[in-house]
């Protein structure tokens, strides 16, 4: 049976959703942005029309306001967009159970053997759009391809409402001569790294060979290889199966820079409560933990140490955050952002420690019994209804700050 895989991405989502939830913005250079006061000023989304005068997702809200004075700013209404989002996804489910999430606004369809019931994959496909417009409001671009990998490419070439699609018989002819940087696992640190070596588009990374991507990527230079020359075989996942977790984590920009040691130490532990009640939800504990930096001058500084037992506790996740923070920071300039992540994940079934140390045991029980009680607690009565005491002063991290956003998860392989 011939593979048949639809990617569908709804339209500048936010913006779109901001503007049906006020049809006097219709028209308008409208931006969903975070907060300035907050400093999480930059934009989100943006409309078509924003976007015609140059205004990029991810650029500051001044910046942007720069290139249109005219700007509308909204602030982001996320409940809004997961409600939009879960009617989209009912639609999809009215053709097939094999829906995979890919954000909060994109998701894979198998639609494999359907087209008997709702003909080739290419109307079903315009099937699909002409249904979420009617019935959601909202435009969809939609990739039809072998494989998803192409099908995803084929919706970010396809324009806004549109539909694109490529086979084996001609994706070659089609994709090989797009820039590398179309390819799905290519960011800007990979796309620099590999014009280095004279690869510039998607045919000349299929043409390298599989050993030579082998030698300078490593296992993501394989998946590479495979993409560009169309061999992706990942499935799409069934209903309810979701790509295995490989780590938890949470980060904020502060509200003003910091360069008092014990005021990091605080945002780590508010970011770890939500971190450590997150993994105590999935059933897993942490053996590592990842600390990000960034400081005043925008630049990223990224530590990893190992943890004694795994764990889940938010004070044992933020006390190696604070350990990572004193050795390896140099405070060259004041810190401006935070992220804490619970690396190396297993299962808190058989989360089984080397007891090589006196007093590991212990310690392993008593904190993860204290992480359990504060998982338990939130439960019942909500997010910070019992918290450390420390926590009760000003900790620069922003009122309101909602950690719950859908990101984009792995791929089911």
């Amino acid at each position: 049976m011939k593979r048949a895989i639809l990617h569908c991405d709804m339209n500048n989502f936010y913006a779109t959703v901001e503007v049906k939830m006020n049809p006097e913005l219709e028209g308008k250079p409208v931006v969903v942005g975070g907060s300035k006061r907050e400093r999480h000023g930059i934009v989100l989304a943006k409309s078509y029309e924003a976007k015609k005068f140059g205004v990029r997702t991810g650029e500051t809200l001044n910046d942007a306001i720069s290139k249109c004075p005219e700007l509308i700013v909204v602030p982001p209404h996320f409940d809004e967009y997961l409600l939009i989002s879960n009617e989209a996804r009912e639609i999809y489910n009215s053709f097939t159970d094999k829906v995979e999430s890919y954000g909060i606004d994109e998701c894979w369809l198998d639609i494999s053997g359907t087209e008997g019931l709702f003909g080739s994959p290419y109307e079903v496909g315009m099937l699909i759009k002409e249904k979420i417009k009617e019935e959601i409001g909202v435009t969809v671009s939609v990739g039809v391809s072998f494989n998803k990998i192409f099908a995803k490419l084929c919706s970010d070439l396809a324009g806004r409402d549109e539909i694109r699609e490529v086979w084996e018989e001609d994706f070659r002819k089609i994709i090989w001569p797009l820039p590398v940087g179309c390819l799905l696992g290519v960011g800007y640190a990979t796309r620099k790294k590999l014009a280095w070596y004279g690869i510039k588009t998607i045919g000349d990374l299929a043409k390298v060979g599989e050993d030579f991507m082998r030698s300078k990527f490593g296992k993501n230079g394989w998946y590479l290889y495979v993409y560009a020359n169309g061999y992706d075989v990942s499935r799409v996942a069934g209903f309810g199966e979701r790509a295995p977790v490989k780590s938890v984590g949470h980060g904020t920009t502060l509200v003003a820079d910091v360069v008092d040691e014990e005021i990091v130490y605080g945002v780590m532990l508010e970011l770890s409560l939500d971190v450590g009640y997150r993994m105590a939800k999935l059933g897993v504990r942490a053996r590592g933990v990842e600390l990000t930096i960034r400081d005043s001058s925008l630049a990223f500084f990224s530590f990893q140490c190992r943890l004694d037992f795994p764990s889940s506790c938010p004070s044992v996740l933020a006390n190696a955050g604070r350990s990572l923070f004193r050795a390896k920071y140099a405070w060259a300039f004041p810190v401006r952002a935070i992220t804490i992540r619970g690396i190396d994940l297993v299962s808190e079934v058989v989360s089984g420690v080397q007891l090589d140390l006196i007093g590991v045991v212990d310690n392993m029980d008593r904190f993860n019994r204290i992480g359990g009680v504060l998982s338990d607690v939130r439960d019942r009565f909500g997010r910070g209804s019992l918290s450390y005491g420390v926590l009760l002063s000003d900790n620069k991290v922003p009122e309101g700050r909602r950690l719950d956003t859908v990101m984009p998860s792995g791929i089911i392989r």
